[in-house]
């Protein structure tokens, strides 16, 4: 392994954000443990610092029709969008907690993607909720119709990540982060951390409920295998299952932090799968780059935690929210 380190420059300090010659702070490096991370990182790759300033950054999105970046500051309850023209703006707020009563942590939203339709669904942690954004994507309000809120009567904890199937299915994870108190909030209704399934009728299906944390979902190509990433420090482990129907099975450690570095900072978190089946995961000092098979390729070490990551339509681009940063990488 040999760590090539990004260089670092400076920001333009100039009141004219819409330039398109913007020089971005620069920041950490690159691990390889497989010569096969070379078809995937350039050896002179950088990962810039293209927005800044966040509670704790989440959920992030590519909308290619309006040309930006949407995600969440969870804390903030703050969607926000970045373009290369402008920056960053708040796009949505409230994005997750829409009642009048005060509350603290982590109420806004975190996971956003695009249903079949085109439509904002937000995994939206103080509503408890996943839910639709009842507005187009270029006049954003927050008016949400809810998708599901309940599994046999009782709320959900706090929904954190989710992913589509072909079919037009939803699936979801639903850790305890967003109860103020998290598994010791009196307002928990659920006595376990489900990973669920919402048909296209909106029946709520319970796949597993046998991790710690769920957290990051997706799936393979091909769809027989969901991948769920378990952001326990006990069990920082991402985990494979065979999909069929209504049925995980066949449970297995896709990859285990496990043993790892204690010093370093984050848990197997958000994650995005390019369609030649590369896995690149948040996790423990940044981000982890596996094959389809679990193989560990290497990772883009970062100081701070990362939480997420979204791709460009191309798979060019890699965008990661990263504490209170969001990162850009360009990839092969």
């Amino acid at each position: 392994m040999s760590p090539i380190v990004f260089g670092m420059l400076s920001c333009k300090n100039s009141s004219n954000t819409k330039t398109a010659a913007m020089n971005y702070k620069t920041i950490g490096t690159i691990e390889r443990t497989d010569p096969a991370l070379d078809s995937i990182l350039s050896p002179d790759t950088k990962a810039e610092i293209i927005a800044e300033g966040f509670d704790w950054s989440e959920g992030p999105l590519w909308i290619e029709s309006e040309k930006m970046l949407l995600f969440s500051d969870v804390p903030q309850n703050i969607v926000y969008k970045w373009t290369q023209e402008k920056g960053k703006e708040i796009y949505l707020t409230p994005s997750g907690y829409t009642d009048s009563i005060k509350r603290a942590g982590e109420m806004g939203s975190n996971g956003l993607l695009l249903d079949p339709n085109g439509d904002l669904v937000l995994c939206q942690h103080g509503n408890r909720q996943m839910a639709r954004m009842n507005a187009p994507l270029s006049n954003p309000k927050p008016s949400f119709i809810s998708i599901a809120n309940s599994y046999k009567g009782k709320k959900f904890n706090s929904p954190n990540d989710a992913v589509y199937n072909r079919n037009g299915e939803l699936f979801f994870t639903d850790p305890p982060y967003g109860l103020e108190k998290q598994l010791e909030d009196p307002k928990k209704e659920i006595p376990f951390q489900g990973v669920y399934k919402v048909k296209r009728n909106g029946e709520v299906v319970l796949l597993t409920n046998t991790l710690t944390r769920p957290n990051g979902i997706a799936f393979l190509p091909g769809e027989k295998t969901l991948i769920v990433a378990n952001s326990d420090p006990e069990k920082p482990i991402w985990y494979a299952f065979d999909m069929a129907n209504d049925l995980l099975t066949n449970a297995r450690i896709f990859h285990s932090a496990a043993g790892g570095d204690t010093s370093l900072k984050g848990l197997p978190d958000g994650f995005k799968i390019d369609k030649n089946g590369n896995v690149f995961a948040t996790g423990p000092g940044g981000v982890w780059i596996f094959n389809k098979k679990g193989k560990l390729l290497g990772k883009i070490k970062v100081p701070d935690a990362t939480s997420n990551c979204a791709f460009s339509p191309d798979e060019k681009t890699l965008y990661v929210t990263n504490d209170m940063y969001v990162l850009r990488i360009k990839l092969k």
